[in-house]
C-alpha cells in the first residue's frame, strides 16, 4: 500500500518508527508536512497540493497532528476524507479529543470513571467551584495545555482561589479537578489500537513533581493492568471515535479514572518501556482496514 504520514518533523522518533515499520512490511510511505499542504475544495475533483504539485493518491493516512496545529491539520485530514482515503483517526475524533472539556463531558455521558471536574466563567463562583471538587489540594488545568504545561497543583483553598482568579483574569479557559492523592504521582498510559489495549506502561512523576509526563522527567515502566482498566481504556477510545489512542488513567480508591484520551500518542516511551513493536501494530491495523485503491506494481520477473 501507499501511505501518507502527516508529520511536521520526519526526525521525530514516532515518525521514524512508523516509516521504518511500513517499509519493513513492504509498503511505500511518504512523510507529508501538514502545514505545507494546501487544498482545492471542489465538488468533482477535491485535491491536496504540496510545493506546486498535486499529491498522488494514497491508500491510507496516519495523522500525527500536533496540538498547536489542530485546526489546520484537521482541515487537511478532512480533505483526505473527502477524497475517500482511509484515515486511521478521522478529523472529527481528533478535534473531539483535543477539546479537554468536551471530551470529559462525552466520557461522563458514557458512564466512565472521571475525577470530579468543575468549570465556571465567573470569579464569583470560585469558592463553590473549589468545594465542588472536594477542596484543596486540587488540580487546575488550562484547556489548551499539553505535555503537563499549564497544569497546577494548588495545596490550599487560598492558593487555588488566587491561581483560578489569575487565569480568569487572563481570559484563559481552565477546569478544576479533584486531586487523586492515592495515585501517588503515577498514571497508566494504555495504548489502544482498534478494540484492544496492545500495551500499557506506568509513568511515575519525578521526585517533588506531581505530573507524570515523560516530558517532565517522569519515568516509565511496564505494568500489568486489570480487566477493568483495560475495558475503561477501550471504551474511552471508542467514545472519542479514535482507532489509535493513548488513554491515561489514574488508580483511585473507587477504580480507574480517565485523565485524558490522546489522539496522537508518542511511541518512544511505550515502545521503550514494553519492548513492543507498536509502530508495526499500527501498520498491521491499516493493512486489515484500508483496502488498496490502486493496482500494486508488477513484481520483477525472476
Amino acid at each position: 500500500m501507499h501511505i501518507a504520514l502527516l508529520s511536521r518533523n520526519r526526525n521525530l522518533y514516532s515518525t521514524r518508527r512508523l516509516v521504518e515499520a511500513a517499509e519493513q512490511r513492504g509498503h511505500s510511505i511518504r512523510v507529508v508536512d501538514t502545514l505545507r499542504c494546501y487544498m482545492s475544495i471542489a465538488a468533482h475533483h477535491p485535491s491536496i497540493h504540496l510545493k506546486g504539485e498535486e499529491l498522488e493518491p494514497f491508500d491510507a493516512v496516519i495523522p500525527r497532528i500536533g496540538a498547536s496545529v489542530t485546526f489546520y491539520g484537521c482541515a487537511v485530514l478532512r480533505q483526505f476524507e473527502m477524497m475517500g482515503t482511509y484515515v486511521i483517526n478521522d478529523s472529527v475524533a481528533i478535534t473531539r479529543s483535543r477539546d479537554k472539556l468536551r471530551s470529559l463531558q462525552l466520557l461522563s455521558r458514557k458512564g466512565l470513571g472521571l475525577p470530579i471536574t468543575g468549570f465556571a466563567h465567573s470569579p464569583d463562583d470560585i469558592p463553590d467551584l473549589i468545594t465542588m471538587v472536594k477542596g484543596a489540594p486540587l488540580v487546575i488545568k488550562l484547556l489548551e495545555g499539553t505535555q503537563g504545561i499549564g497544569v497546577v497543583l494548588a495545596e490550599t483553598n487560598q492558593a487555588a482561589e488566587s491561581v483560578i482568579q489569575a487565569f480568569m483574569g487572563m481570559k484563559a479557559n481552565i477546569m478544576v479537578q479533584e486531586y487523586i492523592k492515592e495515585a501517588r504521582g503515577a498514571d497508566i498510559r494504555c495504548f489502544v489500537i482498534g478494540d484492544k489495549v496492545v500495551a500499557a506502561m506506568k509513568r511515575q512523576a519525578a521526585e517533588g513533581e506531581f505530573r507524570s509526563n515523560l516530558h517532565r522527567a517522569g519515568t516509565a515502566s511496564v505494568i500489568r493492568i486489570t480487566p477493568e482498566e483495560r475495558s475503561t481504556a477501550i471504551r474511552a477510545a471508542k467514545a472519542m471515535g479514535l482507532r489509535v489512542a493513548g488513554v491515561d488513567l489514574l488508580r483511585s480508591n473507587h477504580g480507574p479514572v480517565i485523565m485524558e484520551v490522546n489522539s496522537s500518542p508518542g511511541l518512544q516511551g511505550i515502545e521503550t518501556a514494553t519492548g513492543k513493536d507498536i509502530a508495526g501494530l499500527i501498520i498491521e491495523h491499516i493493512e486489515k482496514n484500508a483496502a488498496p485503491n490502486r493496482k500494486a506494481p508488477p513484481k520483477p520477473k525472476g
